[in-house]
């Protein structure tokens, strides 16, 4: 782990959102294992949170866990003074919460996309300023990360989860705008995974028969996402880009894996 994030001696510390479970709780083993302090943020998932910290004290000795609705405006800009307030200091943010409904242009909504852009960007874009504040009052020495995870749907787009795409679309717009704004303080890189852990949403077999359609035969695992987390935290000439994670899912079109995987069945 990189040494240039924080003071010499210092064990810096990481607020992740949504790292209850799934890729979030993947990414937050991981860098607790590489010995970051890990703030588990979380929203209902009460038992797995207190999993997640109890399994990240065990590798790097210290974790805790935060709630908040990230829908709410006023959870959020009282998020990150919560975890200081616990740890000290913040040196990195993943956003990696992520409203994921389904819906269409015949079933959109104002109310669905603005659900959506408020937990996937709105969140992101608050709690990255809230931390530039933070390390402002660090010294003038102080520099952090930002990683947004993103979706390889924006670079493969389709009709479907229409609100979540575009929640997503605006959250990789804010990406570029932040790594400006937020420089040379914070670097805020993009990680973009493909298809990596199915739901009840898609069956086992059409979710392996997809991953299969990527050029590499596979998309990518919770594993590779959250190792490139870490990559990304430590490089420090990385910033104003995305690394898509997704055995280049997103060079097949929708509708060209659609009809391999029916004829695959």
């Amino acid at each position: 782990m990189s040494t240039d994030l924080t003071p010499a001696l210092r064990q810096p510390t990481v607020l992740i959102t949504g790292a209850a479970k799934r890729l979030g709780r993947e990414i937050a083993l991981t860098l607790a294992k590489a010995g970051w302090r890990v703030a588990v943020h979380y929203r209902d998932s009460v038992e797995d949170a207190s999993k997640t910290v109890a399994d990240c004290q065990r590798l790097s000795g210290a974790s805790a866990s935060f709630r908040a609705n990230l829908a709410s405006e006023t959870a959020v800009r009282n998020l990150l003074p919560t975890v200081i307030e616990e740890f000290g200091h913040v040196d990195a943010l993943v956003n990696s919460a992520s409203t994921f409904e389904h819906d269409t242009a015949a079933t959109f909504t104002f109310a669905a996309l603005e659900k959506h852009v408020r937990s996937n960007a709105g969140a992101a874009i608050l709690l990255s300023y809230a931390l530039f504040d933070h390390l402002k009052t660090q010294g003038d020495a102080a520099r952090g990360t930002i990683v947004n995870l993103l979706d390889q749907k924006l670079w493969n787009p389709n009709p479907d989860f229409m609100s979540y795409t575009l929640s997503k679309a605006a959250l990789e717009a804010a990406n570029t705008m932040l790594a400006i704004e937020l420089a040379p303080r914070l670097r805020v890189v993009g990680v973009a995974p493909g298809q990596t852990l199915s739901s009840h949403m898609l069956s086992p077999e059409k979710f392996g028969a997809f991953n299969k359609l990527s050029p590499l035969g596979h998309t990518s695992t919770a594993a590779d996402v959250a190792a490139t987390v870490a990559f990304a935290l430590n490089n420090q000439s990385i910033t104003g880009t995305t690394i898509l994670v997704d055995g280049g899912q997103h060079l097949v079109t929708t509708d060209v894996r659609a009809q391999n995987a029916t004829s695959h069945q």
